[in-house]
C-alpha cells in the first residue's frame, strides 16, 4: 500500500484458483489478501448477508490503522453505501465524494478514501459484498480495476458456495477478523510526524491513541468543559495546533460552545456570526469538512481570516454519527463545528484527515449528548420552580426567606416544594414537603400535594387536619409515591406554634440567645399510606426574636449517621457567621450544606419574628410593578419617598430613592418579569426588598472589567453605587426568582 505506487499499477495473485481453504476464514482472508495485492488499497473488507438476508455485516477487514477502523460493522440492504449497492444491482459501484467543492475553492478534498465494492454471487446465492478502500490522491477506480476486483468477488463466491455444500455456516462473527497488513515498510504508509519513521505500522498506530485516549475522556465528560478539554489533550495538542473552537448553532447564527490556546480572533469571527454567511466554519457546517493548507486561501476563497493563523481545519460535528465508507452523508444531524487553526502553514496529510473526521464525530455525539442533558435540566428545573411559590408572604412581625437547590447528579425534576401561606389574625402557615423519586410525576404529585395543603391551611384547618386530610385525598388519587411534610403554623402575637409531621424532618429553632433546639412533635406516617390512626400535631411558644427553619433531607449530607444532629450544628454554625441577617443565615446553610454532587433536591425555608417599634411593630410598605411598566422606576422612587416621610425618615430618602432606581431598573430590564417592591422601618435600620423572576444574582462591574468580561454584567456600574450607599445588601434565589435586599442603618439623632 506504498503512496508512491501509481495508480493502476496492480500485482497479479495469480488468477482463479487460488481463493481456496478448508474453514470460512482462510476462504475470507484468500479473497482480503488477494485484493491486497492486486489493487493495491489501504482497506478491504468483505461483507456477509445475515441469516434473514435483510442486513450486511462486516465478516473480515484488511489494512493498517486507521483505516481499517473507518468502515461501518452492518448496513441495510437499502443503504447509500458502495457494498449495498454493489450487493442490489449486480455490478461494482464506485462512491466518491457527492458534494464536490465549488469550482472557486481551492481547499483540499474533504475525506482521504474513495469506496469499489462488487457483489459476491454465484448463479444459485448471494453471499454479500468485496469493498476496498483508496487513497483519494490515487484518483478514482480504473475500468481494470473493477474488472479485478469482480474476478476476485467471483472467485470468493465459488469458494463459498463450496464451503456451504459440504454443510458450513456462511455468516459474519459477533465481531469482525482484524487482518493487519504493513509488514514490508514499501506497503506501509507513513505519515510524516508520527510514529517511528522505518517501523511498519508505528505511523498508523500513534495516530489511533490520541483517537481511543479521547473515547475515554468524552465517555466521563458531562460538561462542555470537559468536552473541551478533552479536545485540547487529544486533538488540538497531538496535532499541534495553535488553537481550537467548538460551536454550535442556534437561532441561525454560530455561538462558541469553548474554545482552547490563542482561540480569541477565531472567537470573535465566529461568536454570532450568521449561519448564511460565505464563512469556512458556516460551510462546515452545511456537513462539509475543510482543511486549509495555507490562511491565504481562506481570504481568497472566502473573504475573511482571524489574522492569527497560518493553516486551519473546520470539521463539522455530526451527532450520533458513524464513520463509514461513505463518510461525506452523516448519519445523523450537524450538531456543530470543531474549528482548528495553527500558527505554520501545514499539509493535512490523508490518514490524518481521516482522524481528524473520526475524532469529530465523536466529538459531535458528546457535544450533542451535553447539550441535551443541559436543556432536559432546564426543563426540569423550570417546571420545578414554576410548582414553586412566586414570592414569599410576609407579615409585619414575620420576614421569611426561601432557597432550593436541585439535585446535581441527575437531569430529572424532583419534587421538593416549601410554601408560606397567611391567615387573618397575623397567623401564618409554613410548609416543606418532600415528593420521593425524580420523575414528571414526582413533580406532578408535588403540585397537587401543595395545592391541597395550601387549601386546607387556608380554610383555617389545623395543622394536623391538614396534612390528615391531604394523606386521605393523595390516597384516593392512586399514586405508589410516598410524600413527607412539615407543617407549621405561627401566631406571630402571641408566639404560639403548632406543628404537624408526615415522615418529616421536625423543624428547628433557633433562640435569641443562639441556641438551637426542634419543634418536636409526632412523627406519623408519610402521606400515600392509608394510616390506622389521625395525625397528631403538638404546640409550642416561642421566644420573641426567633428564627425557625423547614427543610428537607437533600440540604444535608444523605450518608451522615445522625442527620437532624447535622442539621443542628449547620444552623448553629450558620448564626454566627451571619448574624442578624436572615439572608445571609440562608445562603450560609445552603452553600455550606452543598455537597459537590448534591443526590437530592434541597428545600430551606426560614422565618425570623422581627422586633417591634413602639407598639404597632415594623412599619411596612408594599409596590408591585408591572414588567414593561415604563414608569416603574418613578413610581418606586415616589413609593419610597412617600413611604419615608410618613415615617418621619425623610433625611434617608434621597440615598434610598438612588438604590431603589438602580435594583428596580436592573430586575424590569434583566428579569423581564413583575417586580415586587418592599420597604420595613426598624428601630435601627431600614429594609428594602426588590423581587424579580430571574435566579442569576446581579453582577456589579469594576471600572477597569475587559469588554468580553463584560458580557454578563447587569448593568453593574449602578451596583457600586448601591454598595456604597447601602450597608448591607444581599441577592437570594429564592425558586422562582431573586431577591436583592439592602439595609441602611438609620442615623441616631444627637442629643
Amino acid at each position: 500500500m506504498s503512496s508512491s505506487n501509481p495508480a493502476g499499477e496492480h500485482r497479479r495473485g495469480g488468477g482463479f484458483g487460488r481463493i481456496r481453504g478448508t474453514d470460512l476464514a482462510a476462504v475470507l482472508h484468500c479473497a482480503v489478501r488477494e485484493a491486497l495485492l492486486r489493487l493495491n488499497p489501504v482497506t478491504v473488507a468483505v461483507y456477509l448477508l445475515d441469516e434473514d438476508h435483510a442486513e450486511l455485516h462486516l465478516a473480515m477487514i484488511g489494512g493498517s490503522p486507521p483505516s481499517l477502523f473507518t468502515l461501518p460493522g452492518w448496513m441495510s440492504l437499502d443503504a447509500p453505501y458502495a457494498s449495498a449497492r454493489a450487493l442490489a444491482s449486480g455490478q461494482p459501484a464506485v462512491l466518491v465524494d457527492p458534494d464536490p467543492p465549488e469550482a472557486d475553492q481551492q481547499h483540499v478534498p474533504p475525506y482521504p478514501y474513495v469506496a469499489l465494492s462488487v457483489p459476491v454471487t454465484d448463479a444459485d446465492r448471494r453471499f454479500g459484498a468485496l469493498t476496498v478502500l483508496r487513497l483519494e490522491t490515487f484518483g478514482t477506480f480504473h475500468a481494470t480495476e473493477h474488472a479485478d476486483l469482480q474476478e476476485i468477488g467471483n472467485e470468493l463466491a465459488t469458494a463459498l458456495a463450496q464451503l456451504a455444500e459440504s454443510g458450513a455456516a456462511i455468516a459474519a462473527g459477533p465481531t469482525p477478523m482484524l487482518v493487519p497488513v504493513g509488514s514490508d515498510p514499501d506497503t506501509s504508509i507513513c505519515t510524516p510526524g508520527w510514529g517511528v519513521s522505518g517501523v511498519p505500522g508505528s505511523a498508523g498506530t500513534s495516530l489511533m491513541y490520541p483517537l481511543r485516549r479521547l473515547d475515554d475522556l468524552l465517555n466521563q465528560a458531562t460538561t462542555m468543559d470537559a468536552i473541551v478539554g478533552a479536545a485540547r489533550h487529544c486533538l488540538m495538542s497531538p496535532f499541534r495546533a495553535q488553537a481550537l473552537v467548538l460551536a454550535s448553532a442556534g437561532e441561525g447564527r454560530l455561538w462558541v460552545l469553548g474554545h482552547s490556546g490563542t482561540s480569541s480572533g477565531m472567537v470573535r469571527g465566529l461568536h454570532g456570526a450568521g449561519l448564511d454567511a460565505r464563512t469556512p466554519a458556516a460551510e462546515a457546517m452545511r456537513g462539509r469538512p475543510l482543511f486549509i493548507s495555507d490562511s491565504r486561501s481562506t481570504a481568497a476563497d472566502f473573504g475573511w481570516s482571524d489574522g492569527e493563523s497560518q493553516a486551519e481545519a473546520y470539521l463539522p460535528l455530526i451527532g450520533g454519527a458513524q464513520i463509514t465508507e461513505l463518510p461525506f452523508v452523516g448519519s445523523g444531524r450537524v450538531v456543530g463545528v470543531c474549528c482548528l487553526s495553527f500558527k505554520e502553514p501545514r499539509r493535512f496529510p490523508p490518514e490524518e484527515r481521516a482522524v481528524l473526521r473520526m475524532m469529530a464525530g465523536k466529538l459531535g455525539a458528546a457535544v450533542e449528548r451535553v447539550e441535551l442533558n443541559t436543556k432536559q435540566r432546564a426543563v426540569a428545573e423550570y417546571l420545578q420552580r414554576r410548582l414553586l411559590p412566586p414570592t414569599l408572604r410576609e407579615l409585619p412581625r414575620m420576614t421569611t426567606t426561601a432557597r432550593y437547590r436541585p439535585a446535581t447528579v441527575t437531569s430529572k425534576v424532583g419534587g421538593d416544594w416549601y410554601d408560606v401561606i397567611e391567615l387573618p389574625g397575623e397567623r401564618m402557615v409554613l410548609v416543606v414537603g418532600d415528593v420521593e423519586g425524580h420523575a414528571l410525576e414526582s413533580a406532578a404529585i408535588m403540585g397537587q400535594v401543595r395545592t391541597a395543603v395550601a387549601a386546607y391551611a387556608a380554610e383555617g384547618h389545623r395543622p394536623a387536619a391538614v396534612i390528615d386530610r391531604t394523606g386521605r385525598l393523595l390516597t384516593q388519587l392512586g399514586t405508589d409515591l410516598l410524600v413527607t411534610c412539615c407543617v407549621v403554623a405561627l401566631d406571630t402575637l402571641d408566639g404560639t406554634a403548632e406543628v404537624a409531621l408526615a415522615g418529616h424532618p421536625a423543624p428547628l429553632v433557633l433562640g435569641p440567645d443562639g441556641t438551637v433546639g426542634a419543634l418536636e412533635a409526632p412523627a406519623n406516617m408519610p402521606l400515600g399510606i392509608d394510616a390506622p390512626e389521625a395525625y397528631q400535631g403538638r404546640e409550642h411558644t416561642l421566644e420573641p426574636g426567633y428564627v425557625l427553619m423547614l427543610y428537607s433531607n437533600g440540604l444535608g449530607d444523605c450518608t451522615a449517621s445522625d442527620p437532624d444532629a447535622d442539621a443542628r450544628a449547620l444552623l448553629s454554625a450558620g448564626s454566627r457567621e451571619a448574624g442578624t441577617d436572615l439572608e445571609q443565615l440562608a445562603d450560609h446553610l445552603i452553600t455550606d450544606s452543598s455537597p459537590r454532587h448534591r443526590r437530592d433536591d434541597a428545600v430551606l425555608l426560614l422565618a425570623r419574628c422581627e422586633g417591634a417599634v413602639g407598639e404597632d411593630g415594623p412599619r411596612s410598605g408594599d409596590l408591585h410593578i408591572q414588567r414593561r411598566d415604563l414608569q416603574g422606576v418613578k413610581t418606586a422612587r415616589d413609593f419610597v419617598h412617600d413611604r419615608l416621610s410618613s415615617w418621619d425618615l425623610t433625611d434617608m430618602s434621597d440615598a434610598l430613592q438612588l438604590i431603589a432606581s438602580e435594583i428596580v431598573t436592573n430586575a424590569l430590564i434583566h428579569a423581564g418579569s413583575d417586580v415586587d417592591v418592599r420597604l420595613r422601618a426598624f428601630a435601627d435600620h431600614v429594609r428594602l426588598e426588590v423581587r424579580d423572576s430571574d435566579s442569576n444574582p446581579p453582577v456589579p462591574s469594576p471600572l477597569a472589567l475587559r469588554e468580553e468580561e463584560n458580557v454578563e454584567a447587569e448593568h453593574g456600574r449602578g451596583l457600586l453605587i448601591v454598595e456604597a450607599l447601602a450597608g448591607v445588601w444581599n441577592s437570594s434565589p429564592n425558586g422562582r426568582g431573586k431577591t436583592v435586599s439592602v439595609e441602611v442603618p438609620i442615623a441616631k439623632a444627637e442629643p
